[in-house]
């Protein structure tokens, strides 16, 4: 077993290099924005999150910076990798287990780290504390509660302390008839949270519901519906306290005690905090209260909520994770079995969650006593145990679900790809109340769980899309019945009409997430719109095309175009999507199209990526050669080309870029394809009335009309050099440069097209001096 204050300390492996920092505070101090931010300076990086939800709010966050082909997102129910990710956003269970070698990432960052003291989840967040790192850098991001707890373990941690950015306020006890607008409600139960938002449809118009019962996409798009303002108000249980960003002005509590798991209990302070803490955004004073009949918090706990004071959390829950597959009693015994060292007073051992309770049933069964299982169908079987319990099954009737899968593992290495058809097969009925449908959804979430693992399935592709599709058909229906019993409809039109949806609301990053429309007089139309709404969601990179005036279609139909943005490398949007679209879908389509423009942009610049050099001058030649497009003037990139070595020039002819005698060209950059993206790029840059816009890829030089100045930088990236009365491609230009006078003559009839005289007239404005002459 590794020692582990050697692992702590930072003495065995990788880990040994690493910086280790926290940023601690309350709620809205920002930890979760610098964490991004400091991950994008790096090349590569993992985010370990709390919640799917809040996942999926980073994920979105950074692919709309870097665009989606950068950034991976693994969840236990979405698995998102495209084929070379830079950075990986992760649910916490689901961040790499080898972080510290393998994996490699530069920077690691583990939010909510109070977690650790959760007695289900706790020993996930304390393994790492104690073992994930980033190769350069490591962040852990949580409440100040816990700063004594992980300076002990982490002795060289440098720890930054950060005050909240807003007020958060005490106003005391609500009704559901004085509650603010753009209040969260929060209860802690499923019947307390439909019974509220029953309530709040009556009385208020309507309510968007959360729950950890439902699904990611469920979830997803009631967010954005309170998100896009068609309702003013959110219950949800205390979920919604790990770190969601959401636009919350004020919190009423409708209960104080939660079922943990093996107890009701009341919530202590920090917790209260939590969930307080979600009003008010960035800058923006919060309140919080009760809601009728719960009795107003006591004044001590107000004081601790609005100063941010708690006690330090005493302990870690701590779990062994390097596991002992020899059998059965073994396997359990080393799952109990403490670490060594200092400090492990401080950790205390985690309650057995569901796997290892299925564990315990699995191993009651004859057919495991008769037949001890070796190692591999060991280590088999406790993968099969750590199915999430979406059914919330007692864990010997989660066995009965589960055994046909240990079965097939152990004794085929694989599950059958037709026995998990079938099961989804029988799943697929949409009709029902939401009680229905969320239990086929909960059902419907293990086997799409089942089919993202690794290894199980025989045809796993095809069974992920089928599982993908049920789970999506069925969170489409659930949230239809949602909306029909929670949301009035005259009042949802209501505000649509009226607009109320605020412009700080509709660039939020949940606002992303809504794609659905209210059942209207045709439902197949609703349907197919939403079917039209997340098609292009989904779309593949190749599935939207770009065209040299700058116009995003799909599906021959325009739907966008790009506009002047931060630079000419950043593009701006400009969406042109049909009337019927409504907010959320249309906040979630601009930020898919955000990220595809990212993307647009990688792809075009991939033939430059002159990665692994260490060589100044070949990173600077890069980043000119970026700026331009793929075309720069020589006498510009002069210092960089003299101070390059032998293997360096090999090196650029490796990758196609040739050094011309007027301009350093990337000739990858001069296919139809890029030059369309360039001349897109170029144009939303310097806008569409700029007469050097009008250059095309379709011809090979164009003359230019009397009085017309083009911009020779603009023309430059676009992949044409200006003379006094052409603008001539650069590539041809240095193939006319490389040939005797008479040569170039037949040369730019044959290439450009043009007649003897126009050749004659183009072939004179070349640049003279550095034209190839034949010798007398």
């Amino acid at each position: 077993m590794r020692s582990l204050q050697a692992v702590v300390r930072g003495s065995d492996g990788a880990g040994s290099q690493s910086r280790l920092c926290a940023l601690l505070g309350p709620t809205n101090t920002g930890k979760t924005h610098r964490a991004i931010e400091r991950m994008l300076e790096f090349d590569t990086g993992v985010m370990g999150l709390p919640l799917r939800l809040l996942a999926r709010e980073v994920y979105d966050r950074v692919s709309t910076r870097v665009g989606e082909q950068a950034v991976a997102l693994i969840t236990g129910e979405e698995k998102r990798v495209p084929p070379r990710p830079r950075y990986w956003i992760c649910t916490t269970e689901a961040m790499p287990h080898d972080l510290d070698g393998a994996f490699g990432a530069d920077f690691v960052a583990v939010d909510e780290i109070q977690l650790m003291g959760h007695p289900e989840r706790g020993h996930v967040f304390t393994d790492r504390l104690l073992y994930a790192r980033g190769r350069v850098e490591t962040w852990f991001l949580g409440s100040n509660t816990v700063e004594a707890l992980v300076r002990t373990q982490l002795p060289d941690l440098e720890v930054t302390r950060l005050p909240r950015l807003s007020k958060l306020v005490h106003t005391g006890q609500h009704s559901l008839r004085t509650l603010p607008r753009r209040s969260a409600v929060v209860a802690f139960s499923m019947t307390e949270v439909y019974a509220l938002a029953d309530a709040l449809r009556r009385r208020r118009g309507g309510a968007a519901v959360v729950l950890g019962a439902l699904s990611p996409r469920v979830r997803n798009a009631q967010v954005a519906l309170y998100q896009a303002g068609e309702v003013d108000f959110l219950v949800a249980t205390d979920a919604i306290g790990m770190g969601l960003n959401l636009d919350i002005d004020h919190v009423a509590l409708a209960g104080t005690y939660k079922f943990d798991g093996f107890e009701t209990r009341p919530l202590e302070s920090a917790e209260l905090a939590q969930i307080a803490g979600r009003a008010g955004r960035h800058l923006r004073d919060g309140t919080f209260g009760t809601l009728s009949p719960e009795p107003e918090l006591p004044r001590g706990v107000v004081q601790q909520l609005e100063q941010h004071r708690f006690p330090a959390q005493p302990f870690a829950y701590y779990r062994n994770s390097e596991l002992d597959f020899a059998s059965i009693p073994a396997l359990l015994a080393s799952l109990s079995r403490r670490p060594h060292g200092a400090h492990t007073h401080l950790l205390r051992s985690a309650p057995d969650a569901d796997d290892v309770d299925v564990l315990r049933c699995f191993a009651k069964l004859p057919e495991l006593r008769d037949d001890p299982p070796n190692e591999e169908r060991l280590r088999a079987l406790w993968d099969v145990c750590r199915v999430p319990n979406y059914e919330k099954r007692l864990p010997q009737h989660q066995v009965e679900q589960l055994l046909p899968l240990y079965r097939q593992l152990a004794r085929d290495g694989y599950v059958d790809a037709d026995f998990v058809a079938e099961r989804v097969r029988r799943l697929a009925r949409y009709e029902g109340d939401m009680h229905v449908l969320m239990d086929r959804l909960a059902a419907a979430r293990t086997w799409t769980y089942v089919s993202h693992q690794s290894g199980w399935l025989e045809r796993p592709g095809e069974l992920s899309l089928r599982t993908r599709e049920l789970e999506d058909k069925l969170s489409d229906a659930l949230h239809e019945r949602l909306l029909e019993r929670f949301v009035d409809p005259a009042d949802k039109r209501k505000k649509s009409v009226q607009g109320a949806r605020s412009e700080g609301a509709s660039n939020h990053p949940f606002a992303s997430l809504a794609g659905f429309a209210l059942p209207g007089h045709d439902g197949s139309e609703v349907k197919t719109r939403a079917q039209w709404v997340e098609g292009l969601i989904a779309a593949q990179f190749v599935g939207l095309s770009v065209d040299a005036l700058g116009q995003i279609n799909y599906r021959g139909e325009r739907i966008a175009r790009l506009a002047r943005g931060q630079t000419l490398l950043r593009p701006g949007l400009k969406l042109l999507l049909p009337e019927w679209v409504e907010p959320g879908a249309s906040a979630r389509i601009e930020r898919r199209l955000v990220a595809h423009t990212r993307d647009l942009v990688s792809n075009l610049l991939e033939p430059l990526a002159l990665v692994g050099s260490d060589s100044a001058p070949l990173r600077g030649l890069a980043y000119q050669l970026e700026q331009g497009l793929g075309s720069v003037q020589k006498q510009q990139a002069r210092p960089q080309l003299d101070a390059l070595s032998a293997a360096e020039r090999a090196l650029l002819d490796e990758r196609q870029i040739v050094v011309g005698r007027q301009t350093v060209l990337a000739t990858p950059l001069l296919s139809r394809a890029r030059l369309d993206v360039r001349a897109a790029l170029c144009r939303a840059w310097a806008g569409k009335d700029e007469p050097t816009t009008s250059l095309t890829h379709d011809g090979l030089s164009m003359r230019i009309a009397p009085g017309t100045r083009l911009d020779r930088e603009l023309a430059l990236r676009m992949g044409f050099f200006v003379l006094p009365s052409w603008a001539v491609r650069c590539d041809v230009m240095e193939r006319l440069l490389s040939l005797a006078p008479e040569s170039a003559l037949e040369e730019a009839q044959l290439m450009v097209g043009i007649d003897d005289e126009g050749a004659r007239s183009l072939l004179r404005e070349l640049p003279r001096a550095k034209r190839r002459r034949k010798r007398r």
